[in-house]
């Protein structure tokens, strides 16, 4: 047997059997399924859930499939044998050779049982045998005839790359979210589409549409309970809300539940917030009957009386900070809670959004005596390059004059401010709570996304530090947020006949990739062609290669460029323009360093990328940086912008049709619009701070064109985005809702001040005129290719208070410098210098400063050839990690 797949393959080689052909099926052959009743992971609820998928998927092709006790009552024609690995069919069938292990494995094998044809579809548990079906059943449906999709050329076997391969979808407002949280269609094809494509959990959230309880308007499940319960004792209700819709929300969450666990997946409830009073005129349900006196006790007694009443849920998540409407650091209310987790008599595991918590938070979840874990933001509230940031901004480390808004936020935005966008202070060594990463979905809200080599680079570092996974924020997620929901179709387009008849249809591309390579990184191509050539035909591969390109665009930019971590203040597909001229400290803009204008913004990671202000002054300094510098991201920009123009004008030249194309291509059209706009915005801001600190004219006329030029490409975003409806709204300010020509008027006014300062020569700069034609002319010119020619191995584990030895062979190189830090977003980066000697060069971290319970990350800055590098840096594909990571032994 060859093996297609080998993530499973760690402690054990495979030797390789005969593959034996199936018998060809005629279309109308029969099919028996052998399901082994003493079996119990075939005769699981999953696994009796996914033989009627592969049924139904055989069945719609026209097999006759027939159901049998055994390989020998099975009648003539092929036999499917659903087994677990542990089975006797299984073992027969492997003879002896190692199979794949571990929780949520699976197996699918052709050969010779009972002297019959069979096919084996098998998994290590309720979960592995789910995915085996379901990757029949989807082969059985997408190929040209149901026989050549259970044609296998060789055998599958796959095990999981990361523990946690989850989905969060948001309950934010009535108008939009009602009809589908109550449409069980909509929920069988949602959670059939979550397993097929390898996800192993799925979260529901509430209370998640506003930031704080204030100015609100649509509460729909803001504070949830009395939305879905009647809690004895108490006469908390939400006023308005009739029983019999509180009955049914019940109801319905407990549909939502069961149908999760009945296809193997974890069922996890987010219950983000606990305010109760809304301070608004405009509120549509307000919450009579609680007080601050029963506050604590109520919310305990409701959270009991719900797990009782749905007990397929499985884990709950708790947003602790402020947010929430409980000050930070208010213990006592969240024991009060915590104490009702225990009552369920059931593992519940339990998950605590980081953001502010600290050891007690923890030590405090560690009394349920349930599995803890904790959520960490992968970037921000946004999605960038697949890697985890080296550092996070300057503006999220703790204030010096402490908290902003005083004790109601006195971690978040205090002492523990750094644990608001990223990992935090939570990776030690030997933690006994798992760290769970969630994307979350500010960079790319609306249009379709789509890249492969993202995708596959976000699954290789979900895992970082011994993290358990990855939960990704839906597309749409923030839609109609803060009382903005409309009428109408969830996807926006102002044509319905574009929109699909769910919205997750739009996106099951995203989904698709997301958790088929949450699972197997390593996946073939086939994993996510397959459906696509079913859909485009011969334009299924440029559809295929622009998608990916322009998917590469937004987190590139949100990368470099941070311009607010909260998603709130910032939404790079349809951008509010910020003055690379003026400084605005208004809103959207309050979330980056003072003064805040364009050049100023910092990257979401300072010690990766560099900012355009710092680029500026180095260039006119003739200061080399190891750092990416905007200049390079501009032209990684461009250059993503021209393959997927490229890429989608092979796919017009083959004539695709159907509304799925024409959703593809708008989008496309769109992020390749943005990509260039960007991309020009990046060089007149460079251009524009060389001119504000040398007063050179020819810098400012450089950026006055390339600003032009941006607006140029905005118009054709503008153009593209006539597919949606003029009012697009994630949130009730002017900066998240609206059109792309709603900012052209801001943009505009910019350039026009810009005209202005730079038709006068004595344009406010600081008179440092020297280097001005040489930096103005290496911003206009493409940048250097990187590439030093370094060599490094990193060394294995090591050990807590022992020095680490490292050396780096650069043979060209002048000089070079370690860079290193705890993994521990609190700290700052310490740099030594690296001794050299005939090309190599090397350095020792003390042994004081391993002796810590974090893990160590690492990298080299290189001076070679006058230029500044770092190793191992960004690769072309921009999806590795930048830097060494050593655990500790």
């Amino acid at each position: 047997m060859a093996i297609e797949r080998r993530a499973f393959l760690r402690n054990a080689a495979v030797g390789t059997l005969a593959l034996l052909p199936l018998p060809a099926l005629a279309q109308d052959a029969v099919v028996t399924l052998v399901a082994d009743p003493t079996d119990p992971v075939a005769d699981s609820e999953p696994g009796r859930w996914a033989a009627g998928e592969l049924r139904s998927a055989m069945r719609a092709r026209g097999l006759d499939v027939q159901q049998a006790a055994s390989v020998r009552s099975a009648p003539s024609g092929l036999v499917i044998v659903l087994a677990s690995t542990g089975a006797p069919a299984t073992a027969a069938l492997a003879a002896g050779r190692a199979l794949p292990e571990g929780p949520e494995a699976m197996l699918l094998m052709p050969g010779m049982l009972d002297n019959r044809a069979v096919l084996l579809a098998a998994g290590s548990d309720a979960l592995g045998l789910v995915y085996a079906a379901t990757e029949l059943a989807e082969r059985v449906r997408s190929a040209p005839s149901a026989a050549e999709g259970l044609e296998l050329g060789a055998a599958v076997a796959e095990r999981p790359a990361n523990r946690v391969r989850s989905v969060a979808r948001f309950v934010t407002n009535e108008v939009e979210d009602r009809g589908w949280l109550h449409d069980r269609q909509f929920w069988h094809g949602y959670l059939t589409m979550l397993a097929g494509h390898r996800f192993n959990g799925f979260s529901l959230t509430l209370g998640i549409q506003y930031d704080y309880p204030q100015e609100v308007s649509d509460v729909y499940f803001y504070f949830a309970y009395p939305f879905l319960l009647k809690v004895p004792g108490y006469d908390v209700v939400a006023a308005g809300l009739p029983d019999d819709e509180r009955d049914r929300n019940l109801e319905t969450l407990r549909f939502i539940a069961r149908e999760t666990a009945r296809r193997g997946l974890r069922f996890r409830l987010g219950i983000w917030t606990h305010a109760y009073a809304f301070d608004s005129p405009r509120v549509n349900y307000r919450i009579a009957g609680i007080t601050a006196a029963n506050h604590a006790a109520y919310c305990r007694d409701a959270l009991a009386m719900l797990l009782r009443e749905v007990p397929d849920i499985a884990a709950l998540t708790f947003r602790l900070h402020g947010e929430s409407g409980i000050r930070e650091g208010d213990l006592d209310f969240w024991r009060t809670v915590f104490a009702a987790i225990p009552t369920a008599k059931r593992p519940i595991a339990l998950d605590l959004h980081p953001k502010g918590i600290d050891a007690r938070s923890i030590a405090l979840a560690r009394e349920t005596g349930m599995l803890i874990s904790i959520s960490p933001k992968y970037m921000g509230e946004h999605m960038g390059l697949p890697y985890h940031q080296a550092a996070i901004r300057q503006k999220d480390m703790p204030p010096a004059g402490g908290a902003v808004r005083g004790a109601q936020f006195a971690l978040s935005e205090g002492s523990r401010s750094y644990t608001r966008y990223s990992y935090g202070d939570f990776m030690q060594e030997g933690r006994d709570y798992d760290v769970v990463f969630r994307l979350w979905p500010g960079t790319q809200r609306l249009l379709l996304w789509g890249d492969p080599r993202f995708a596959a680079g976000f699954a290789r570092h979900a895992g970082f530090c011994g993290a358990g996974g990855l939960e990704i924020c839906e597309p749409l997620s923030f839609r109609g947020r803060k009382g903005t929901g409309r009428p109408g179709n969830r996807t926006a387009y102002a044509d319905a006949g574009l929109a699909p008849r769910y919205d997750w249809q739009k996106a099951e591309y995203t989904y698709r990739l997301f958790g088929r390579l949450l699972y197997w990184p390593d996946a073939p191509a086939s994993v996510w062609q397959r459906p696509a050539r079913a859909e485009f035909g011969a334009a299924a591969g440029p559809i295929e290669r622009a998608l990916a390109s322009a998917s590469r665009i937004l987190p590139l930019m949100t990368t470099a460029h941070a311009m607010a971590a909260a998603n709130n203040l910032y939404w790079p597909e349809i951008y509010t323009n910020m003055p690379i001229v003026q400084v605005d400290a208004g809103q959207p803009f309050s979330d980056t360093i003072a003064p805040q204008r364009f050049g100023t913004v910092e990257p979401f990671d300072p010690q990766i990328f560099q900012n355009i202000e710092t680029y500026a002054r180095s260039l006119l300094a003739g200061q080399p940086d190891h750092r990416v510098s905007p200049a390079e991201v501009a032209a990684w920009l461009d250059g993503f912008a021209a393959e997927a123009e490229q890429a989608l004008a092979e796919a017009v030249a083959r004539r695709p049709t159907g509304a799925a194309y024409q959703r593809a291509a708008a989008d496309v059209t769109i992020q390749v619009a943005l990509g260039r706009f960007f991309a020009h915005k990046l060089r007149a801001g460079v251009l524009w701070e060389i001119h504000t600190m040398s007063d050179d004219a020819a810098a400012a006329a450089a950026a006055l064109s390339s600003y032009q030029e941006a607006r140029a490409a905005w118009v054709e975003a503008v153009q593209a985005g006539q597919v949606y409806v003029a009012d697009i709204t994630f949130g009730s300010e002017p900066w998240l809702r609206g059109h792309w020509s709603d900012r052209l008027s801001a943009i505009d006014a910019d350039i026009a001040q810009m005209a202005r300062l730079a038709a006068d020569t004595n344009g406010g700069g600081m008179g440092v005129a020297s280097g001005a034609a040489s930096a103005v002319a290496q911003a206009l010119s493409p940048p250097p290719e990187r590439g030093i020619e370094a060599a490094h191995t990193p060394p294995g584990a090591f050990r807590r208070g022992q020095s680490v030895a490292l050396s780096l062979d650069a043979h060209r190189a002048q000089a070079a410098r370690l860079h290193v830090r705890h993994v521990n977003q609190s700290e700052a980066w310490q740099e030594i210098a690296m001794d050299g000697k005939e090309g190599r060069f090397t350095a020792t971290i003390p042994a004081a400063y391993t002796d810590s319970p974090f893990p160590l990350q690492y990298f080299f800055a290189v001076m070679q050839d006058g230029r500044a590098d770092m190793a191992p840096g960004l690769g072309a594909d921009l999806c590795n990690q930048p830097y060494h990571v050593l655990r500790q032994a």
